[in-house]
């Protein structure tokens, strides 16, 4: 176990994603606090998971397209990193909360083009800012993207257009960290079977098998393809791994 008091931040960590995410760092030996935004007895749950596997957990509130609510969050994390875990620093920052929304061109208002804004790039880059001082020398940050930026479908253009945004931040991120010693990645899922965008792949028979046919292995994803990769990012293992876009879809549309 190298990293036996190393500490990883997951937001949007108490489902799908970010709770695989979770516990495959906790696996690694990384002791790791996710936020959550409504799901409080979920993270509670991934929190007993993850001390029942002998590492230390904790749980905050936090809605990541609120920036006003940044300051006290980030308050709050230094008061529970002090208590329970005995540091005022974090590792590793993981961007993963958002939601889906899938709307043609023509169909989209500024309100919902504003709440994936906010959740999916504004909120990222300000918290990821606010963060900054409270993120050890030598850590990292790895960003959640989507293949989407790769592939284009119908309906994804205002959601794929924002992760787009934080594909070139990460890299930025990289260039402008690189003298605190600190790695940004981005990891862009392929479509995978989870709660996100209301289960719409995972209710839908017909868009799996879409989605099977487009990818080489066979399949549409699901969370535990994800989170193990998130767990590399972390570790010695991918120290010279820097200012990435990791696919991890199987495949998909090759």
């Amino acid at each position: 176990m190298e990293n036996t008091n190393k500490i990883a931040l997951i937001t949007g960590g108490s489902r799908g994603l970010g709770k695989d995410m979770a516990l495959r760092l906790a696996e690694k030996g990384i002791n790791v606090v996710v936020t959550y935004n409504s799901q409080a007895d979920d993270a509670q749950n991934v929190v007993s998971q993850i001390e029942q596997s002998g590492q230390k957990a904790a749980a905050l509130q936090l809605n990541t397209g609120d920036t006003k609510s940044f300051e006290a969050f980030t308050e709050t994390l230094k008061q529970t990193l002090t208590d329970k875990f005995g540091t005022d620093h974090i590792d590793f920052l993981v961007n993963n909360a958002g939601i889906g929304g899938y709307k043609m061109l023509d169909e989209v208002t500024e309100d919902f083009f504003d709440e994936l804004f906010n959740i999916h790039f504004k909120g990222v880059y300000f918290l990821t800012q606010k963060l900054l001082p409270v993120l050890n020398d030598g850590g990292g940050i790895i960003n959640v993207s989507s293949g989407l930026t790769r592939v284009s479908l119908p309906r994804s253009s205002a959601y794929a257009s924002m992760k787009g945004a934080i594909e070139v931040f990460t890299r930025y991120l990289a260039k402008e960290l690189g003298a605190r010693g600190i790695r940004a990645n981005t990891v862009a899922p392929g479509a995978i079977m989870t709660d996100f965008g209301g289960g719409h792949l995972r209710n839908s028979e017909q868009s799996q098998k879409m989605v099977s046919d487009n990818t080489a292995l066979g399949r549409p994803g699901v969370a535990e393809d994800i989170g193990g990769v998130v767990a590399f990012l972390c570790t010695e293992d991918a120290r010279w791994v820097n200012g990435q876009r990791i696919e991890v879809s199987g495949g998909m549309a090759l």
